[in-house]
């Protein structure tokens, strides 16, 4: 009888929450985070979508991530979103006590306003070389949507730098606040300029549509191609070796998919036992990332994962920025070996140009991530 009242009540509050929802800001919930958890908000701003990234931007918020998660509710099918998340979801041997209270459920109104939102966040550039996650635009819009938010986001290591607790949302759970979008109106785009970036590859021609029937094999390869005492080598090695052989179970799960909805079973524990009773649930859009472009998303991820499960010694307390930095360098790294002349990401930064002077490519790649980097929210 209680768990049917329970029941009711929570649609009731349901059928109410639009109109009560509370007018905020984005630095209002990052830097007060307890009194929007579980509300209902309405927030004027602006999203992006790259790699590994879905957010409503603020500024000058004094967070380290300056953002609000963005999500969709489970079954939306939307095309806008990030293109590869790693998210770290409690294992069926998990030994931590979880929070299951029960949210209010959030339902979608798939307007005209939302269908054109998803489609002008999904739209993506289209140029001869390889554009990872190059949405054309960001969007404005008024968005209201259920907060989910913790008192601050981040890890929790034992004496052997295992990962044994962790809070928050989206990519690395390194988000403080997430929204689980309800409606959106006043839609207006922002496009992005790649014009500078489009001039200095479009001598790069790769052949961004040939198949690659195993991402991780070719990972090993690229990873190959450095040689054996190679420092880049070792890097692009030790991310892709973290997924395992086919059919192991160490934890590390890799699924095809919605990365834009809520994740499944975030407040319950998995099927599966992890070594460290952790999984990391690493999702990829594939029918986004085509041909080689998979291969980078791979690495890319597979640097998050290694760094949160056997950080290098003196780097076990990294930000989010330092980890992302580590995996655009490698993630280039993976493209050099592959022969690639030119890779570019979200915002029109090219990290790597064979056209590069040799004696300025390390100052140049450096200079490309930290604007990447600063493009994505993400501060020292």
């Amino acid at each position: 009888m209680k768990r049917l009242l329970a029941i009711a009540l929570l649609s009731v509050c349901s059928c109410c929450l639009h109109a009560q929802a509370v007018d905020a800001t984005v630095c209002d919930v990052l830097q007060n985070p307890a009194n929007y958890n579980g509300k209902i908000v309405r927030i004027k701003g602006t999203v992006s979508a790259s790699l590994d990234r879905f957010a409503i931007e603020g500024a000058g918020c004094g967070q380290r991530i300056n953002d609000i998660w963005l999500t969709y509710p489970e079954g939306t099918k939307a095309k806008s979103g990030p293109l590869a998340v790693v998210e770290l979801l409690p294992a069926h041997n998990y030994n931590q006590p979880l929070d299951g209270s029960p949210r209010a459920p959030v339902t979608l109104d798939k307007s005209k306003d939302f269908k054109e939102f998803d489609s002008l966040l999904s739209a993506q550039f289209k140029e001869n070389s390889m554009c990872l996650a190059c949405t054309k635009n960001k969007v404005s819009a008024t968005l209201v949507g259920r907060i989910d938010s913790v008192g601050g986001a981040g890890w929790t290591r034992d004496k052997d730098n295992k990962v044994v607790s962790w809070s928050g949302f989206g990519n690395l759970n390194a988000y403080t606040a997430r929204m689980v979008l309800q409606s959106v109106s006043d839609v207006t785009a922002q496009p992005i300029d790649y014009s500078k970036a489009a001039a200095d590859t479009k001598a790069d021609v790769p052949d961004a549509a040939s198949s690659v029937d195993d991402p991780v094999a070719h990972g090993h390869a690229a990873a190959k191609a450095f040689g054996a005492t190679s420092g880049a080598g070792e890097q692009i090695e030790r991310a892709v070796s973290v997924y395992g052989k086919p059919g192991d179970k160490n934890g590390v799960v890799i699924a095809f998919g919605p990365a834009n909805e809520l994740p499944k079973g975030e407040e319950t524990k998995g099927p599966d036992d992890s070594p460290d009773g952790v999984l990391y649930v690493c999702t990829f859009s594939k029918d986004r990332l085509p041909g080689e472009a998979l291969t980078r998303a791979i690495v890319h991820s597979g640097v998050l994962v290694a760094q949160m499960r056997t950080p290098v010694a003196g780097t076990e307390h990294d930000s989010l920025y330092e980890i992302e930095y580590r995996a655009l360098g490698t993630t280039a790294f993976s493209a050099i070996a592959s022969g690639q002349k030119t890779i570019t990401y979200y915002g029109g930064h090219v990290l790597w140009n064979t056209q590069w002077p040799a004696a300025d490519r390390s100052g140049m790649l450096d200079k490309a991530m930290k604007a990447e980097l600063a493009d994505e929210g993400l501060t020292q």
